[in-house]
C-alpha cells in the first residue's frame, strides 16, 4: 500500500534483522524526541503545515543528539559499536519503539505514548552492547474510532492499516507525480503533511509543547496569510523554508499541491 514509494519494498532482511546494519548488534535503544509547536499558524483559512515541519528538519536535529549520546556510552562503557538512525535506513523505528515499551501502535498507525500522546519523533541507536530489555508497551486504543472517522481519504483502510497510496501526507510530500483528480477537495486544505489523525486522538490531549528550540516555527511562517501562501516566490522559499521539512517536496512541489488546492476550492 506505498503506492509510488518503490524504495519500501528494498531491503526487507535488514527491516527484520538489526544485525544486518551493525556487526555484531545485540541491542536497539529507541528514543523519542517531542515536537509538538507551541504556536500554530495564525490565518484559518491558509493552507497547512504538518507540525513537524514547523522547525528545522528533524534528520539534522536528531543526528546530532545520537553523535552525542553514542559517543557519552563510549565514554562510560569503553568500545561499543554502533550506529544511529534517524528515518533514514530500513529500521522499524515504530516495531522497535513500542517493543521498548515506548508506546502502541495505533490505529493510525502512529506510535502512540500515554503520558505525551504521538506528536514526537523516533529514532535509534543498534548497539553490539547486552543490555536488559524493557517491556513491550500494551494497546490503549480501545474502542476509540476518531483517527478513522476523521481521515477525509478513507487512508486508514482497517484499524491500525493505513492505505499510503490514499494519505495526505504522501500526496503532499512522496507523490512525484499529480495528485489524483478523484481527491479534488478532499485534502482539507494540507499543503504539506498532514495531522488529521493526531489532532483527533484523543491521548494528544496530553501533549505538551517541545522545549528543543531548533523545532520552533518561525513567526514569518506562522503568520503567513492564504494570500501570502498562493503568491510565494522561490526566492521566499529557498530563505524561510532553508534546512526544514519543506525542502523535500522543493518549492516545485509545494507550488504544486498550492495550485491543486486552489483548484478544488474553484470546483466545489
Amino acid at each position: 500500500m506505498q503506492g509510488r514509494m518503490s524504495y519500501m519494498e528494498n531491503h526487507f532482511d535488514k527491516r527484520l534483522d538489526p544485525r544486518l546494519l551493525v556487526d555484531g548488534g545485540k541491542s536497539v535503544l529507541s528514543l523519542l524526541l517531542n515536537y509538538f509547536p507551541s504556536q500554530s499558524q495564525q490565518d484559518n483559512t491558509a493552507p497547512k503545515i504538518s507540525k513537524y515541519a514547523y522547525g528545522t528538519d528533524y534528520h539534522l536535529v536528531i543526528k546530532e543528539k545520537l553523535k552525542e549520546l553514542l559517543h557519552f556510552i563510549r565514554e562510560k562503557i569503553g568500545n561499543v559499536n554502533g550506529r544511529a538512525f534517524v528515518d533514514s535506513a530500513p529500521v522499524l523505528d515504530k516495531a522497535w519503539a513500542q517493543r521498548s515499551g515506548l508506546g502502541w501502535i495505533g490505529k493510525n498507525s502512529n506510535l502512540i505514548n500515554k503520558k505525551s500522546g504521538s506528536f514526537f519523533f523516533v529514532a535509534e541507536l543498534i548497539l553490539d552492547l547486552e543490555l536488559q530489555p524493557d517491556r513491550p508497551a500494551m494497546d490503549h486504543c480501545g474502542t476509540c474510532t476518531a483517527c478513522i472517522d476523521a481521515c477525509p481519504t478513507d487512508a486508514i483502510s482497517d484499524p491500525y492499516i493505513v492505505d499510503g497510496s490514499k494519505c495526505i501526507s504522501y500526496f503532499t510530500i512522496e507523490l512525484k507525480e499529480n495528485i489524483p483528480v478523484e481527491f479534488r477537495g478532499k485534502l482539507e486544505n494540507w499543503a504539506f503533511g498532514c495531522d488529521i489523525c493526531q489532532d483527533v486522538c484523543p491521548w494528544n490531549r496530553f501533549s505538551t509543547p517541545t522545549s528543543e528550540t531548533l523545532f520552533q516555527p518561525k513567526k514569518e511562517m506562522l503568520a503567513m496569510s492564504k494570500k501570502d501562501w498562493h503568491e510565494i516566490t522561490e526566492e521566499l522559499f529557498d530563505t524561510l523554508f532553508k534546512d526544514s521539512p519543506l525542502q523535500r517536496t522543493k518549492f516545485s512541489g509545494l507550488t504544486r499541491n498550492l495550485k491543486f488546492l486552489a483548484d478544488s476550492t474553484h470546483s466545489t
